[in-house]
């Protein structure tokens, strides 16, 4: 990649292609909407290569919808866990779809989104949880707070309301949607009959090279044809899955136990799922500790003694001033990060096919002073 300014995200055009169109034969061959679910990608800079493949945005807030609306274009559909009284006509003019969390918020705002001319859905919680070992991750855990259970769901207060939404996976295979269906069909079948459309929300790792996209195309089909229902998805992980790095130098080594490499990136600040996850990051031309032969720990400027991303091993050993990739680093990391301890945001930049490297954004002390 030559000599670039680090740390820096670099978004891989290729990368990105090489998942839309995917992504687009998903659509070609079933007639499903799949939108870009920006709170995992939202770098409005490519919207424009994105908008070729897929048909538009799913938002989780004003400020995506607004993103959404204005960088994107196609269609917007939006879901929080409850909306501000001050936002929602503005909300309203930004997204075709809007999707409430509970009937209290429908019946705030019901007209107002009818009277516009847009569509409502309202959020279930089949209660079926996929997921093992990610509570945080999980809309199916006990007491979670978003969609509305099947004891909570009025069945005599539907009006107007169009479409169902729900989102319980996270990088997860079509076998897991499959099983989700079985339990929205057995708690909401019969919601299903009143309905035009269906949002399956996010975390469908579509793009991964295991995906059973077959699966997930019989899953799309049996919604269209058993209910008549339009289908959409929110994948936003797929959309830009091993489309991005993190470039970061080696500023020091240092020991205690075993060889520490300091580095100009930090896992609490460029990558927090790192450490919320928790997860390994690749490291492009590195192995797991031990597996070759010198062994780093590879760590922060931060004064957080827990912000280290990883112990990884390397054929030679590390020097100050090496540069390091991480891979799978457009995803949860830009739209994540920030400026603990005064850590400078990494610039932002496009890797494009031919190679080139081209500059999207720059941060400096100002955008550090900005935001306080």
């Amino acid at each position: 990649m030559g000599k670039i300014k680090t740390p820096a995200y670099i978004v891989d055009e290729a990368g990105l292609i090489r998942n839309l169109e995917i992504l687009h034969g998903v659509e070609e061959r079933t007639g499903a909407k799949i939108l870009l679910a920006q709170k995992a990608f939202s770098c409005w800079h490519v919207y424009p290569l994105i908008r070729q493949y897929i048909s538009g945005t799913a938002c989780s807030g004003l400020y995506e919808a607004r993103l959404g609306a204005e960088e994107m274009g196609g269609g917007n559909h939006i879901f929080s866990a409850s909306y501000r009284e001050s936002e929602i006509y503005e909300i309203i003019s930004y997204c075709d779809h809007i999707i409430f969390n509970s009937f209290n918020q429908l019946n705030r705002y019901r007209n107002k989104v009818l009277n516009a001319g847009k569509k409502i859905g309202l959020r279930i919680n089949p209660e079926f949880s996929t997921q093992e070992g990610h509570e945080i991750y999980d809309p199916c855990s006990p007491k979670s707070r978003l969609g509305i259970i099947n004891k909570n769901f009025d069945r005599n207060n539907l009006y107007g309301v169009s479409g169902i939404h729900f989102h319980t996976l996270c990088e997860q295979n079509s076998d897991d949607l499959e099983k989700t269906l079985d339990a929205v069909e057995e708690k909401f079948g019969d919601v299903l009959t009143k309905m035009e459309w269906i949002n399956f929300g996010g975390g469908h790792h579509i793009t991964r090279s295991d995906y059973d996209i077959p699966r997930l195309e019989k899953c799309i089909k049996r919604m269209q044809e058993k209910y008549g229902l339009e289908v959409f998805l929110e994948p936003g992980e797929a959309v830009a899955l091993n489309a991005g790095y993190l470039a970061t130098e080696v500023l020091d080594i240092i020991s205690n136990d075993m060889p520490i490499a300091i580095l100009d990136t930090s896992a609490a600040c460029h990558m927090p799922d790192v450490l919320e996850m928790p997860y390994r990051p690749p490291l492009l031309g590195s192995g797991d500790a031990g597996e070759k032969a010198y062994t780093y720990r590879l760590g922060s400027q931060t004064c957080l003694a827990g912000d280290t991303i990883g112990e990884y091993s390397f054929d030679e050993p590390l020097e100050i001033g090496d540069i390091l990739v991480f891979g799978d680093m457009a995803i949860y990391s830009m739209v994540k990060n920030n400026t603990f301890n005064g850590m400078p945001l990494p610039d932002i930049l496009l890797r494009k096919c031919n190679g080139d490297i081209v500059t999207l954004r720059k941060f400096g002390y100002e955008d550090f002073k900005s935001r306080l």
